[in-house]
């Protein structure tokens, strides 16, 4: 009887080593932020060189914005496909891509030599510039582990609040001593180095290229984006209640109800609605929106403040800022940190809370002001910011699972841009209204002739019609700053009664979610 073969024992194979996932995301965290910085640096640093490309272009002021509008109003088409195009492609294609056409646009900027050839260079930079920030997101959340994630989106968040910072100091630099243009040339070389180092470190990610594009969800965000944009940047110009402005809110807000509806029928929506059935990742929208409204009125009235009424050049008015900025570049990935270690719930509570005081602290602003005083507030704000912001992100999108977590970024990054141009068309649209309002009271007390008149003012009557210009400049300049002030009050009491909003969010930190390993 022949005696049966003894199988073969074989030995399984080793486990394999611990994902890279959570041993190797720091270089390339640090690639990431690279782009988001670029990204976010250009929206702040272009405004400081509006000015002096007007006069260069020989354009009007109402024309002269359209640089900022075309670009605002193409990201606002972009963001919404940006998800699609990371799982379509692949996320560090994507991102590569996005970086390399950033760069390119960015050049061609900076040889326009009028200002349709430059509005039409934004708009083409505007579609790179919408893809970044939702890839890096995306990226971001597929790298780290959920134990370290608070560390690594403070590291990120560097780009967020740090950038706006360092804008208009960089951007009144060269405008001031170098030449206006090279705002967009900076960004040749920083694209080109980041692309090379992501080529070299970023890990990559599978795609899905079976995946559908959901035109008819497409055209919906993007045409109500495009409509409510356009009507927050033109409202001033065209009036809030005119025609144009009710039908482009009208078929925004028609056109976003639609949206929904198509999203909830179709097998592969463009953005999953399933984001809004979770709790935090709602209230973290809506904080964000509340303090990122406070974070873009900051950037804009003070600069507007400092050169306008206390006629400070664009280099000094960014050397004003510059403290705030630093004080966030500090204590962003402190924030990170301790939400890795106490959750989102107090660290945002605390955080708001400091923020709302800053601004109630500029409601003291006046057109004597010192600079110390305003370094003293801005700090303040900024500390606030930085301890607030990124734990309100990470505390949303911690809360989504991974298949969705793509979604999410779109989501957050379309509300970051969109509630930053409506909150600050609201608040601009409030000061001019206000200023209108305080000018006409209180120059009806600066008549130079009737009964009751004030001899000084009769006085400068007498000099010629030039006479009383010195009176009305320096009432002017006291009815913007108070209109700043009320705008100051409205932004802070705003972001204080957002504070019971943040006990919603989850107080510990984060234990499960993210994707699983990726190749490096």
């Amino acid at each position: 009887m022949r005696t049966p073969t003894r199988p073969t024992r074989v030995t399984p194979p080793a486990p394999p080593p611990p994902s890279d996932r959570t041993t190797k995301w720091g270089l390339p965290l640090a690639v990431v932020v690279v782009g988001m910085f670029m990204s976010v640096l250009d929206t702040s640093i272009v405004n400081v060189a509006i000015p002096v490309m007007q006069g260069q272009f020989g354009a009007s002021p109402d024309n002269i914005q359209w640089i900022a509008t075309a670009y605002t109003l193409c990201l606002g088409v972009v963001v919404p496909t940006s998800a699609w195009l990371g799982e379509r492609l692949g996320l560090r294609r994507t991102y590569l891509a996005a970086l390399l056409l950033f760069s390119l646009f960015s050049a061609l900027c900076g040889t326009a030599t009028d200002l349709n050839m430059m509005i039409f260079y934004r708009i083409l930079q505007a579609i790179p510039g919408g893809v970044i920030p939702v890839t890096c997101l995306t990226i971001l959340y597929r790298m780290v582990p959920p134990s370290k994630l608070g560390a690594a989106m403070g590291l990120y968040g560097l780009g967020i609040v740090f950038a706006p910072g360092v804008g208009p100091t960089l951007g009144g630099y060269l405008v001031e001593y170098v030449d206006w243009r090279l705002i967009f040339y900076i960004n040749v070389p920083i694209g080109i180095l980041g692309a090379i180092a992501a080529m070299l470190v970023l890990p990559k990610f599978p795609a899905t290229p079976g995946r559908p594009f959901d035109l008819p969800g497409f055209l919906c965000i993007g045409t109500a984006c495009f409509a409510l944009l356009l009507a927050v940047s033109e409202g001033q110009q065209w009036g809030w209640t005119s025609y144009p402005i009710l039908i482009l809110v009208a078929a925004g807000f028609n056109l976003l109800a639609l949206f929904v509806v198509i999203e909830l029928q179709v097998k592969e929506p463009l953005l999953t609605l399933r984001t809004f059935t979770y709790r935090p990742f709602v209230i973290s929208l809506l904080l964000m929106a509340i303090v990122y409204t406070g974070l873009f009125s900051s950037i804009y009235l003070i600069p507007q403040f400092l050169q306008n009424v206390q006629g400070i050049t664009p280099w000094n008015t960014g050397l004003t800022v510059m403290p705030q900025a630093l004080v966030m570049a500090v204590l962003t990935p402190l924030a990170g940190w301790m939400f890795d270690k106490i959750g989102a719930r107090y660290l945002v509570m605390l955080g708001m809370t400091i923020n709302a005081i800053g601004n109630l602290m500029m409601v003291g602003i006046n057109t004597d002001m010192s600079r110390p005083e305003i370094f003293v507030r801005l700090m303040i704000s900024g500390a606030g910011l930085s301890l607030c912001f990124m734990p309100i992100m990470t505390g949303g999108m911690s809360s989504l699972p991974p298949g969705i977590a793509s979604a999410g970024s779109g989501m957050t990054t379309l509300v970051q841009r969109v509630t930053a141009a409506i909150g600050l068309a609201a608040i601009t649209a409030l000061i001019t209204v206000q200023q209108a309002q305080l000018f006409a009271s209180r120059s009806a007390l600066l008549q130079p002739s009737g009964t009751g008149v004030d001899p000084r003012i009769a006085q400068m009557q007498s000099q010629g019609p030039s006479g009383l210009i010195p009176l009305f400049t320096e009432l002017q300049d006291k009815v913007i700053t108070q209109s700043y002030s009320n705008a100051f009050l409205i932004v802070g009491l705003c972001v204080l009664a957002a504070v019971p909003l943040a006990y919603f969010l989850p107080k510990s930190r984060p234990t499960s979610g993210g994707a699983g390993p990726v190749e490096m």
